[in-house]
C-alpha cells in the first residue's frame, strides 16, 4: 500500500501587515506594533487581535484605504496599516 507524500497544508497562513493585504481579501488581526498612543487609538476603532478585516477599496493614489471591520467601513492611511499584523483567512 502506498503512503501519501507529506504536503504543506492548504490552510497554512502567511503573516503580513494590513498594508500588504490585497483588495477583496480578508485577514485576521494578529497584533499591533508601534507606540502606545497609536495602539490605543486603533484598538478603540475595533482593531484588536482576532477580529476579521478586509480591504474594500483604496484611493486612486493608494492612500488611504477603506477596510471593512465589525460591520463598518474604516479609513486608514498606509502608515497606520503597516502597524497592524494580520494573517490571511
Amino acid at each position: 500500500m502506498d503512503h501519501p507524500k507529506h504536503t504543506v497544508a492548504a490552510t497554512e497562513k502567511k503573516s503580513m501587515t494590513l498594508a500588504e493585504l490585497p483588495a477583496g481579501r480578508a485577514a485576521r488581526i494578529e497584533g499591533l506594533i508601534g507606540d502606545a498612543i497609536a495602539k490605543r487609538r486603533l484598538m478603540a476603532l475595533g482593531v484588536v487581535r482576532g477580529n476579521e478585516i478586509a480591504l474594500e477599496t483604496k484611493a486612486p493614489m493608494g492612500d488611504p484605504r477603506i477596510y471593512t471591520l465589525l460591520g463598518y467601513r474604516l479609513s486608514l492611511r498606509n502608515d497606520d496599516a503597516r502597524n497592524i499584523l494580520v494573517s490571511a483567512v
